[in-house]
C-alpha cells in the first residue's frame, strides 16, 4: 500500500501505466478515490477526477454542513455544489450527509439540486447507500433495520445496563433526533421529563 507500506493492497489505480495501490482504510488518508457505482473505479491522489466547477470559495466561508471554516479551494477534501456553485462542504461532512440521507432524498442542502449534484458527487468518490433516511421510524423501516437500543453516553448510569429501556422515567431510551443512530437514558445526559427530543454529540 503506498499509503501505509504495508501488504495486502487489494485496489490498485484504474489509471493505465499507474503502479500505485492501497488498502480501502487507507484511501481517505492518502487522498485516493473510489467510484461506488458502475464498474467501481479506483484512483490514487494523482489520478483522481476533480470538480470541472471553476469557483473559489470567498474568504470565510464555511461548510454548511458543520458551519466551520472550508479551505480557501477546491481540494480533496473541500467541495462545491457543480448547480449552484455556492454551497461548500467538507468532504467528510458529505459523506456523512450522504449515509444518513441514501439515495432517496440525497441533494444540496443548499439549492436542493438533485441529479446535477448527485452525479457529480458519485464522481467524486461520495458513497451514496441504498437504503431509507436514518431516521424515518415507519414500521417497515424499523421491522427490516432494527431500532437502535442501547443507551451510548459516555458514562451509563442505569443500574440494569445500556441495553435497559423503559417506556418512561429516567430510564426512558431517546434515540438522537437527527440520526436516530445513537441513544441516551434520559438520567444519563441529565435530561428532565418534559424533554421530548435529544441529539447525539455527532449530529
Amino acid at each position: 500500500c503506498f499509503v501505509c507500506g504495508q501488504r495486502g493492497a487489494a485496489i490498485t489505480c484504474r489509471e493505465t501505466g499507474c503502479g500505485r495501490s492501497f488498502h480501502l482504510p487507507c484511501a481517505a488518508r492518502g487522498q485516493c478515490i473510489t467510484q461506488y457505482f458502475g464498474q467501481y473505479r479506483s484512483f490514487c491522489w494523482e489520478h483522481s477526477p476533480e470538480q470541472a466547477v471553476e469557483v473559489a470559495p470567498e474568504e470565510g466561508t464555511n461548510c454548511i454542513i458543520c458551519m466551520n471554516r472550508v479551505e480557501g479551494r477546491r481540494s480533496y477534501s473541500t467541495m462545491v455544489c457543480p448547480a449552484c456553485k455556492h454551497a461548500w462542504f467538507h468532504r467528510a461532512c458529505l459523506q456523512h450527509h450522504a449515509i444518513h440521507t441514501g439515495v432517496r432524498c440525497f441533494c444540496c442542502p443548499h439549492c436542493k439540486n438533485e441529479y446535477k449534484f448527485h452525479m457529480e458527487m458519485l464522481t467524486m468518490g461520495i458513497r451514496i447507500p441504498r437504503r431509507p433516511l436514518t431516521w424515518e421510524n415507519t414500521s417497515a423501516f424499523t421491522a427490516s433495520t432494527g431500532r437502535h437500543g442501547r443507551c451510548n453516553a459516555s458514562e451509563c448510569l442505569c443500574p440494569r445496563g445500556r441495553e435497559q429501556a423503559e417506556a418512561e422515567g429516567p430510564w426512558e431510551l431517546l434515540l438522537c433526533h437527527s440520526c436516530a443512530a445513537e441513544g441516551t437514558h434520559r438520567r444519563c445526559s441529565s435530561l428532565g421529563p418534559s424533554t421530548a427530543s435529544w441529539e447525539c454529540d455527532g449530529c
